[in-house]
């Protein structure tokens, strides 16, 4: 109960767009017992993220529920040292130590909920075949890597620290690729994802959007423990905010800020 009012007196004191969550999330709490669990104390993310962090209906928050903990870990700390921009979450976060900020990542890494099936999508024929080509293989004309090689072939992500890619609607996936191009998304250098946005044009980013987000998730949509092998050909890529594949159970490393 202690770290549930201390919570809500730091968001009190945080701004009005920090209040905002805190009262989205009010009818919840006044529901639940006090009790003092990470489940209630993160009512307030799941305000806005759907409960149990399955994601928004508007596309705009994402699904938190069964990202690797090191990922998500990584995010709260991007949002919060100003590697990524967005006023509600910097807020949210700024009085948050690095150690509570795992325990966030922790608790949403182990959710198993379903996922929805996808929306249909619009986009033509061409459109998705572009997209696929994109996804699965690349373009070594242009250096850009398959996303596959990084998000694992059943593009479900890679424990501890990649995200997968499916069930994310494709306009959250333009916005987010889209904020790497403009140099509004960061991450820990080197920054991989912002070299290969960089090589990408804004058709090839909607392609890739609209395939991923058209595909339905695997039976099984846990992150991979280990990265693919890479195709014959491919270059190994060096991320800063994924510096090497460990395994599922391994403890995320601590990012450098």
């Amino acid at each position: 109960m202690a770290k549930t009012l201390s919570f809500a007196r730091t968001l009190a004191a945080h701004g009005f767009l920090a209040c905002m969550v805190w009262a989205a999330a009010g009818p919840a709490l006044a529901a639940a017992p006090f009790e003092d669990t990470i489940a209630q104390r993160t009512l307030a993310c799941t305000a806005c993220h759907g409960p149990q962090g399955r994601a928004a209906p508007d596309g705009y928050y994402p699904r938190l529920a069964g990202k690797p903990a090191g990922y998500l870990y990584n995010q709260l700390l991007n949002f919060r040292d100003g590697r990524r921009h967005y006023g509600l979450m910097t807020q949210l976060l700024d009085p948050l130590s690095d150690a509570y900020l795992m325990e966030i990542a922790q608790y949403f890494s182990t959710l198993d909920v379903p996922y929805p099936a996808p929306l249909p999508t619009k986009a033509s024929v061409e459109v998705l075949r572009h997209g696929e080509r994109l996804v699965m293989q690349g373009d070594a004309a242009r250096q850009v890597p398959a996303c596959v090689q990084c998000h694992g072939q059943a593009m479900t992500g890679v424990a501890p620290n990649v995200p997968g890619l499916l069930g994310l609607p494709r306009d959250y996936l333009n916005a987010q690729l889209g904020a790497w191009k403009a140099g509004q998304r960061r991450a820990h250098a080197p920054d991989c994802m912002k070299d290969v946005v960089a090589r990408l044009s804004l058709e090839d980013i909607n392609a890739a959007s609209s395939w991923l987000a058209a595909q339905p998730l695997p039976a099984s949509s846990k992150p991979a423990s280990a990265l693919p092998a890479l195709a014959p050909g491919a270059r190994p890529i060096d991320c800063g905010s994924a510096p090497q594949a460990l395994s599922a159970d391994a403890a995320p490393p601590k990012a450098v800020k």
